[in-house]
């Protein structure tokens, strides 16, 4: 398949009109026009994960986090240059499905709340489009006590420590989440019914003011997820490229008690 033929099709599934204006959805790094046979899906376009699809022979490597959000010289030694030399010295294309991804109808993003069987889901913050947008709200089948709900959640983020902050309610019906970064949804969560926010990043200042439960699992295990079932969605719609999933690390580390 051509390189833009490819590329398009990623556009199919990550609608590049759905980027939030600060965003850097798109491509990140062009390379020569050329046919894909194999291409890497990432979350992160870091030094290590290009290394390893190099090193497996893709043509292009599609992540979740853009490469930078403003360009930049390349002029400083550290992972953004590291990144940049692996994919210039190679020919490679780097394409970044971030909030084109996040806010499609649909999408990925929307894994959690089909793993906790939420009924009556719609999205958190909607855009233009009613149906696309960030985050997602619904309801559990039963009300489920605080320990019952983080029981059935915890596997799901990764098996990683969970933070709570908020004051805590007596059930959790009505579940609000956002995959990476979307403490800035607590207010609309709660002013919508919700009995926990779901999300990661969540900051102190953030935590002294919420208004209801929220549950930080980290920016890292929900979006790893969302790319995973994302490369399978690519695989499906690109024939004859072979797609592979690239899993990434949690930069954080977490020490037992």
């Amino acid at each position: 398949m051509n390189i833009h033929d490819f590329l398009n099709q990623v556009r199919a599934l990550a609608p590049e009109h759905l980027a939030s204006p600060w965003d850097n959805s798109g491509v990140q790094v062009a390379g020569p026009d050329r046919t894909v046979r194999k291409a890497a899906v990432s979350l992160e376009p870091g030094p290590d994960a290009l290394a390893r699809a190099l090193d497996w022979g893709a043509e292009v490597v599609v992540a979740h986090h853009p490469l930078y959000l403003k360009p930049e010289a390349p002029k400083t030694p550290g992972r953004y240059l590291d990144a940049l030399r692996l994919l210039l010295c190679s020919d490679t294309w780097l394409y970044s499905a971030h909030t084109t991804l996040d806010s499609r109808p649909g999408g990925p993003a929307r894994w959690l709340g089909e793993a906790l069987g939420l009924r009556n889901r719609e999205v958190l913050e909607p855009l233009a489009d009613p149906e696309a947008g960030f985050g997602e709200l619904g309801d559990l089948p039963r009300a489920l006590s605080i320990d019952a709900f983080l029981k059935k959640l915890r596997p799901l983020a990764g098996g990683a420590a969970l933070t709570l902050c908020g004051p805590e309610p007596a059930r959790i019906r009505r579940v609000a989440y956002c995959p990476g970064s979307g403490s800035s949804l607590a207010a609309l969560a709660f002013g919508r019914g919700a009995d926990v926010l779901v999300t990661g990043d969540v900051k102190y200042h953030t935590a002294l003011e919420v208004s209801g439960l929220v549950v930080d699992v980290g920016h890292f295990a929900l979006e790893e997820e969302m790319m995973r079932r994302f490369a399978a969605e690519l695989a499906r719609a690109v024939k004859g490229v072979s797609v592979r999933f690239f899993e990434g690390r949690d930069p954080f580390r977490r020490v037992p008690g």
